[in-house]
């Protein structure tokens, strides 16, 4: 069964930091790029980062230099670390596989930084 979970979602102070973890199935895994998706209230989705099978990363300007993503190909499992959170960061983040114009998606997971 193809399927993407993520854990790690919270409630944090401003200033602090979750890292985000996302087990896909493998067939998902194995034959897409992995990124990171936000969703916040009102807002359309949007990607936060992204990382090649090879690992090729790509960021928001917003979270440049604050977050990173990572893949562990031994668990098929893709991160997404979150330093020095701002409140625009409060969203329901989605694990996704991407592969062209196609998405798999994660249920989400919700992130809230509180100032």
């Amino acid at each position: 069964q193809e399927q993407l979970v993520e854990s790690g979602g919270g409630l944090v102070q401003a200033g602090g930091s979750l890292r985000l973890s996302c087990v896909a199935s493998e067939s998902i895994f194995r034959n897409n790029n992995m990124g990171w998706y936000r969703q916040a209230p009102g807002k359309q989705r949007t990607l936060v980062a992204s990382i090649t099978s090879g690992g090729t990363t790509t960021y928001a300007g917003s979270v440049k230099g604050r977050f990173t993503i990572s893949r562990d190909n031994a668990k098929n499992t893709v991160y997404l670390q979150m330093n020095n959170l701002k409140t625009e960061d409060t969203a329901v983040y989605y694990c996704a596989g991407i592969r062209g114009l196609s998405r798999y998606w994660g249920q989400g997971t919700q992130v809230t930084v509180s100032s």
